[in-house]
């Protein structure tokens, strides 16, 4: 018996063509909707990004509320456990730490909760020292949607991946981390026969990777402007049956403890899609740079003045550095936004 781990999840982009107000309010939407739906079918909603929980929590506090109570029943998964999705190519190694960082801190103190398993679906490439960095904070596993396979050779569905110090993860790639509204069954029914879709499940090349493996996974959900699962997606999953194949609901943590089949090593940085991304903006990445560079400039100084005695309020430098995360957004950084 084959076992298919389903993936619900919701992609949204707190800034990209829309302004800050109009990203929260998305996520205000996709999350209520999504705790409607956890109250009426079987099914777990999964999502990362603290920054999101934190404008829910100020914004709509009945919400954030009633995510509390679902999270305690096991029908919503905190999951990446980072700020937001960042680029993973152009930030510094500090500022990677930061996200989970800060990420973890905010879910551990809200939810008593830190995930296992790190995602980025949407960064347009991974640097090769990411694996050292998450190993270190805990980490067992990373999901990535990019670049695809047209763009980078994976060795196999789960690989390892390792830094030049040595330190290794398992990851895996999905072409795609979400589906069109009402037609989750059609991607999940594709890639239980090994045909994947590409971003956002609404393309297939035709080409067959080999069929599923004996453990493997389907995101779906309607994302890249918030919505996550419908009522006719969940009903029609409800309704799914292929023989030979056991589908679950699940998540990023559930199917990393179960038992993969990892296969290759791949040594370098996973790169990249949207190369134009990396030679426009220079101005934006430089200033970037700068900022990174004076924030933790700052914190050294202010370290040594409250080891000599001063006694400081760090809020100010906190919120800066929220601020400085959210520049490095995997929609603003590369200059895509």
């Amino acid at each position: 018996m084959k076992k298919l781990h389903l993936i619900c999840n919701a992609h949204i982009d707190p800034v990209w063509q829309w302004t800050w107000d109009e990203g929260i309010s998305s996520a205000i939407a996709t999350f209520k909707s999504a705790a409607d739906l956890a109250e009426e079918f079987d099914y777990i909603f999964c999502h990362n990004e603290a920054m999101l929980y934190e404008a829910i929590e100020e914004s709509a506090p009945d919400l954030f509320e009633r995510i509390k109570g679902l999270v305690k029943a096991g029908k919503w998964k905190i999951v990446g456990g980072w700020y937001l999705q960042p680029d993973c190519n152009l930030p510094a190694g500090e500022t990677f730490v930061r996200q989970i960082s800060v990420g973890k801190s905010y879910f551990m103190e809200k939810f008593g909760i830190e995930p296992t398993v790190a995602y980025n679906f949407d960064a347009f490439g991974h640097s090769v020292g990411l694996p050292q960095i998450l190993v270190k904070n805990g980490y067992i596993g990373y999901m990535a949607c990019r670049p695809n396979k047209h763009q980078f050779t994976y060795p196999g569905r789960f690989f390892k991946w390792t830094s030049p110090d040595g330190s290794s993860i398992v990851v895996t790639n999905s072409e795609s981390y979400g589906t069109w509204l009402g037609e989750a069954v059609i991607k999940i029914k594709r890639e239980i026969e090994g045909v994947p879709m590409w971003m956002l499940g609404s393309d297939s090349d035709g080409k067959d990777r080999g069929g599923m493996e004996d453990v493997d996974y389907s995101l779906w959900g309607v994302g890249n402007h918030g919505g996550g699962p419908s009522r006719k997606d969940l009903r029609d999953i409800a309704e799914l049956k292929v023989d030979g194949v056991e589908i679950m609901p699940s998540t990023p943590d559930a199917l990393f403890a179960d038992n993969i089949r990892v296969s290759g090593e791949v040594k370098t940085s996973m790169i990249t899609c949207m190369p134009g991304c990396y030679s426009s903006m220079a101005r934006v990445k430089q200033g970037f740079r700068r900022a990174e560079n004076l924030f933790y400039a700052t914190e050294k100084m202010l370290s040594v003045a409250m080891m000599a005695g001063l006694k400081l309020d760090l809020r100010d430098l906190k919120e800066a550095g929220k601020k400085l995360l959210l520049a490095s957004f995997h929609d603003i950084l590369p200059g895509t936004c």
